[in-house]
């Protein structure tokens, strides 16, 4: 019998502590940069972003949306049979944050793994979520999650603050006889991978106290990411997803991209021939949440009516690396 992966319900947990840009044009102008977050704010539509408690880790994040989707969709946490989490901003660099969470939430019964694409790891999680329920007859309730807390590694008085957002976004996955997955797409190029990083403290150059007093423990923006990764990229990786699965542009109801800059959405939406009302965009009030963005926004939209039975929706991620994934899927 073939297993479908269909989504049974999504969630997003947004912390309580706002940003806005005034608070940061406040900080910077006093550092000596009065215009480099108005230019930010105009170039991507960024507003505000929220931030955690100081005192928690991505896990505290994560653990709320995954709360909330259990509650959406019924479940008791002993009810997941794995839990796929995805960011890059985990608790350590080892042991996996997916196990965390799992003792915070009383999954008792889940495996767990994690997924380090940056802001492709929904796209991706989602994708390997379906191919494992698609082939493993015992996975009947799969949550994925994707959590994001960049701005607690990175240096408050670096102008790339102004991106990060804290945020968490999550799914349940189980199988069904109804349309769901349909199919994902993938594409990397590693030779971005010195552009934008967090570059001490794993085995390339483990943490030391000049790497701490130069920064390297935190993420840096080393050298320009160019804007044709995304620009091309996107509409590349839709058409490549969309041909290998038999669909077209005007069959999508709704494309979720990375939610980092609005300029580059509306661009990537007429270069893939989708109207942009059907792009949904959540960066002006929650900022740049990262790994967690595309679920944020996916309930975001589902939440608004903009997504419905039946549609056709699209993910698009593209994380640092350089990581992209799109993957399609229907709504039961």
């Amino acid at each position: 019998m073939t297993r479908i992966a269909n989504l049974v319900a999504t969630s997003h947990y947004v912390p309580e502590r706002k940003v806005s840009n005034e608070e940061l044009n406040k900080h910077f102008t006093e550092l000596g940069l009065p215009e480099v977050i108005g230019k930010f704010a105009k170039s991507t539509g960024i507003e505000q972003r929220w931030y955690a408690p100081d005192d928690w880790a991505s896990s505290d994040l994560a653990l709320q949306a995954a709360r909330k989707v259990l509650d959406k969709a019924d479940l008791q946490p002993e009810d997941i049979d794995l839990i796929v989490l995805g960011t890059d901003s985990p608790d350590y660099i080892t042991p996996a944050t997916s196990t965390v969470l799992q003792h915070k939430l009383g999954a008792k019964n889940a495996g767990t793994f994690d997924v380090g694409c940056a802001c492709a790891s929904f796209p991706t999680a989602f994708a390997a979520a379906a191919g494992l329920i698609a082939t493993n007859p015992a996975l009947k309730k799969v949550l994925v999650v994707s959590v994001y807390m960049m701005h607690k590694l990175g240096d408050p008085d670096d102008p790339t603050i102004f991106f990060y957002g804290d945020g968490a976004g999550a799914a349940i996955l189980e199988p069904g006889d109804k349309p769901g997955f349909i199919g994902t797409a993938l594409q990397a190029d590693g030779a971005f991978a010195d552009a934008w990083g967090i570059y001490a403290g794993g085995t390339a150059e483990p943490a030391n106290e000049e790497a701490l007093q130069e920064g390297r423990t935190k993420v840096k923006l080393v050298k320009r990411y160019p804007p044709e990764i995304n620009d091309e990229g996107w509409p590349r990786l839709f058409k490549r997803l969309a041909a290998e699965n038999n669909f077209t542009a005007d069959d999508v109801d709704q494309v979720i991209f990375t939610q980092v800059r609005k300029p580059t959405i509306e661009l990537a939406a007429e270069n893939i021939g989708v109207p942009v009302e059907k792009c949904h965009m959540v960066m002006d009030k929650w900022g740049y949440t990262g790994s967690a963005c595309i679920p944020m926004a996916l309930d975001d939209a589902i939440e608004q009516g903009k997504i419905k039975s039946g549609d056709l929706v699209v993910m698009i991620g593209s994380g640092v690396g350089y990581n992209q994934a799109a993957t399609a899927f229907r709504m039961p």
